[in-house]
């Protein structure tokens, strides 16, 4: 299990908080960690076909390298709203139910691939479905490129506690909350950006570090369990911590987050990240590990 270093921790006190619109679930730098992670834990020939599909890529919302392409799909989603639904899978809390919170599991359209819909679906049934995707090697390519892109984002989407739960409040959007000194801003926007930057810099030394404290044994452990496990995971973190650990809000309904709050997300955020990037390669390793 990561561990954060001491100066890590004594730095979750100082929050810089600017009010923002609804988050996404990770902003990019934690994407960028998810995928970094991932490239560390490839085969490497799976890593060479990785690249070559990137490669192939003719869309300019990103570069195309694996971290860039993490961000793919919040970019895409700016102007497919259709896939907005995708990107979440909102367990109620007071009422858990996986399937209803995945719109009854629909199927692809006959003869569709898994990028055209349907427009209510989940990020479990994406993930399963894009995976098969990728495996396939029937498939169309550009599909197998667009495949890759929604995988690489997706895997990291499921393991950010409050894309996996809601609380009556758009998994957190609603809910404002303040650090000693700091303006308001919301709950999602903490776990989405605020604990991220707390682990480091930028991406790249972020899961440096992190990579240094994922052992064989981690490895082994979180690849075991499918999406829809890794999802119920990430729900209990956002039951127990994300809402569980919430103090009572003030007469103003804000939410005061205390030192002990911030350290307990931050240590969450920062196994959440790591055990996406091992589950993420293992996803790819297995889709695209077959002889060619």
């Amino acid at each position: 299990m990561p561990r954060l270093h001491v100066g890590l921790l004594v730095a979750v006190a100082a929050i810089a908080l600017l009010p923002v619109p609804p988050a996404l679930a990770w902003g990019d730098e934690g994407h960028e960690v998810v995928a970094l992670i991932a490239e560390a834990n490839l085969d490497p020939a799976v890593l060479k076909k990785v690249r070559a599909l990137l490669s192939a890529d003719t869309d300019d919302l990103t570069a195309h390298d694996i971290a860039s392409e993490a961000t793919w799909a919040d970019k895409y989603r700016a102007s497919h709203r259709e896939t907005a639904a995708w990107h979440f899978v909102d367990i109620e809390i007071s009422n858990p139910n996986l399937d209803q919170a995945c719109f009854g599991h629909p199927a692809i359209p006959a003869g569709e691939p898994a990028s055209a819909g349907p427009t209510k679906d989940c990020v479990v049934d994406k993930v399963e479905e894009f995976a098969e995707e990728l495996s396939n090697p029937s498939t169309d390519p550009e599909e197998q490129v667009v495949a890759l892109k929604f995988l690489l984002h997706f895997v990291g989407d499921m393991h950010q506690p409050l894309h996996a739960a809601d609380g009556n409040d758009r998994g957190g959007n609603s809910k404002k909350v303040s650090a000693s000194g700091q303006r308001v801003g919301n709950l999602h926007h903490f776990w989405d950006d605020v604990f991220v930057e707390q682990l480091g810099p930028n991406a790249k030394s972020i899961a440096s570090d992190l990579i240094t404290h994922i052992s064989k044994a981690d490895v082994q452990a979180w690849s075991q369990g499918t999406p829809s496990d890794w999802a119920m995971e990430s729900f209990e973190v956002a039951k127990d911590d994300a809402y569980g650990q919430l103090p009572s809000p003030s007469s103003k309904g804000v939410y005061h987050l205390d030192d002990d709050y911030m350290a307990t997300a931050t240590q969450d955020v920062a196994t959440q990240l790591s055990k996406s990037g091992v589950r993420l390669a293992f996803i790819l390793n297995k889709a695209l590990g077959r002889p060619q």
